[in-house]
């Protein structure tokens, strides 16, 4: 895990900043519609996983299991983000990009305990789906220069 941990260094900075972008668009009172897409969560583990799996083949000889347990740990880190920021939000009654209802794929405002079913099916579908990216991206490695 702490070989995992440590090639995903960089995706864990990302993270980051992403992350809080996408806290203060929501704060700042920029509308969901307008910035949402500025700074993505799922958009950034999605291209992550992708090049990590393809880049840990061809240069960390990454086995395929490797490429996509990579990605299911940073799927599940940023799934575990957007659930904390996400109960932060309604803890704080915060209006926030983690608690707007298209957010929660929902036409309206979610109440607190159904927000966190939704997140909790995210936590589980977006980190096993984050594994296939980067097992996809592993397949594509083999594109790749050798060293």
């Amino acid at each position: 895990m702490a070989e995992t941990l440590k090639v995903a260094r960089l995706f864990l900075v990302l993270l980051v900043v992403v992350t809080t972008g996408r806290w203060l668009m929501g704060t700042f009172g920029v509308p969901y519609e307008q910035g949402h897409h500025v700074f993505s969560i799922v958009i950034l583990t999605t291209y992550a996983c992708l090049f990590y799996g393809a880049f840990s083949r061809r240069w960390l000889d990454y086995r395929l299991v490797q490429a996509a347990v990579l990605g299911v740990v940073m799927g599940l880190t940023a799934q575990v983000v957007i659930f904390a920021l996400t109960v932060l939000s309604y803890t704080l009654g915060l209006h926030t990009y983690f608690n707007h209802p298209t957010a929660l794929n929902s036409p309206e405002a979610l109440p607190f305990g159904r927000a966190l079913v939704v997140r909790f099916s995210g936590l589980v579908g977006n980190s096993i789906g984050a594994g296939v990216v980067a097992a996809l991206g592993w397949a594509l490695g083999g594109l790749l220069p050798k060293r």
